[in-house]
């Protein structure tokens, strides 16, 4: 569907007409484009803006009622169509009957590139577990694998030798250290996404994390795999999250994407990163005794990945939107990991693959911010005085209303 004009005023003496159909029998259009503007369109632009922004801040009940009136115009026909010859309305006919044949081929093409991605994938993964050999300090790479590496980097290695010409070369000796130690922290915090969701309380567990990998589901599907060492935080040694698809495909041919699912996570008693602990003074009205009462509350963590949102339902209409919204960066977040993180883990942990992101100034002035969550469990002490005289229980686990991303 074509884009509306912006800033153009609505002509108050014809109906819009939906589903893009003209109101009246008119000539096809030449798509011409309109003329480069000079300054006089460009003014009268602004006065268009100008003045509608001063009728709708004088009457806000206006834009409530424009808005409704065009929702409910959506999905009605204009008569267009209706109104066409018989013999036009037949080939009108004929053309939806092939783009029906073009929809069988475009699902047909979708299947086609997943199992051409599953079949490369399955090549790829001997390359992700050689990876995870080393990263883990279970293997060291070969003399060829180290040649091709270095071979890679022959022009920023050339460039910090001329930057270093003359400098004494100090040799290193060997440390002992096994692996790469903090390889996928460090490679979740140069991704944009993942570093905003990462809090300093999260680090001590995601230090623990040993590797990130995926598998396709029989269907149309896909689940994230985090493998873990043994920490202090929880006993799960795998945390996964599987995305699944509607078994219906999409304009397009496209799979749709439905709904996640993610594991739950044992956390040991107190290192819950998911939540932290609240103190408040109540006192009591009679004896004007006071005491503290702990309540438990949601917080910001990455551990929040694995408890997705859920679909909204009938009874979510208000709250639709930004469930959607939250739906749609959910699954963003997954399609990064499957599509970036896991394919080019080494790029992310060297840095090298911000330089292949589009990054606006946003992005950047966030990924600078220091994290401002406080680390310990326990918040201030809240001088509020309840004058209930009962203690108050526990708040149950709840999802936070914003899953930030990385």
């Amino acid at each position: 569907m074509a884009e509306p004009i912006k800033n153009k005023r609505p002509d108050p003496a014809v109906a819009p007409t939906p589903q893009n159909t003209p109101a009246n029998n008119a000539p096809i259009s030449s798509h011409a484009q309109q003329p480069g503007g000079g300054i006089s369109s460009i003014k009268e632009e602004d006065l268009d803006r100008a003045a509608a922004a001063s009728i709708f801040a004088k009457d806000p009940r206006l834009v409530s009622l424009i808005q409704g009136r065009l929702g409910s115009l959506v999905g009605r026909s204009s008569g267009y169509i209706e109104s066409l010859p018989v013999e036009v309305k037949r080939r009108v006919a004929g053309l939806k009957g092939i783009q029906k044949e073009h929809s069988k081929l475009e699902a047909e093409f979708q299947e086609e590139v997943l199992q051409l991605e599953k079949k490369y994938f399955a090549k790829f993964t001997p390359l992700y577990q050689q990876r995870s050999a080393i990263v883990n300090g279970q293997t060291e790479p070969t003399e060829d694998q180290v040649k091709a590496g270095e071979e890679a980097q022959e022009d920023q290695e050339a460039q910090e030798n001329e930057e270093a010409e003359g400098a004494a070369v100090k040799e290193e000796k060997p440390t002992g250290i096994k692996g790469i130690p903090e390889f996928w922290l460090s490679a979740m915090k140069n991704q944009i996404s993942f570093a905003e969701m990462i809090t300093d309380r999260d680090e001590g567990a995601l230090k623990s994390l040993t590797d990130i990998r995926m598998e396709y589901l029989d269907k149309p599907g896909f689940r994230l795999i985090f493998e873990f060492a043994e920490n202090e935080y929880f006993t799960n040694k795998t945390i996964t999250k599987t995305y699944y698809y509607q078994n219906e495909n999409g304009y397009g041919g496209d799979f749709i994407y439905d709904h996640a699912e993610g594991d739950k996570i044992d956390w040991k008693p107190g290192k819950d990163l998911t939540v932290r602990i609240e103190q408040k003074k109540q006192r009591n009205k009679t004896t004007k005794q006071t005491r503290i009462v702990k309540k438990t509350v949601p917080t910001e963590s990455f551990f929040n990945f694995f408890s997705p949102p859920k679909p909204p339902t009938e009874d979510d209409d208000d709250a639709a939107s930004d469930i959607e919204d939250r739906l749609e960066l959910d699954y963003q977040l997954g399609e990064d990991i499957k599509e970036k993180l896991i394919p080019r883990a080494i790029d992310w942990f060297t840095g090298e693959a911000l330089a292949y992101e589009e990054l606006d100034e946003d992005d950047l002035a966030d990924f600078d911010e220091e994290d401002d969550e406080d680390d310990d469990d326990a918040s201030e002490d809240h001088d509020d005085e309840d004058e209930s005289e009962e203690e108050e229980e526990p708040r149950t686990k709840q999802e936070p209303t914003e899953c930030k991303q990385s």
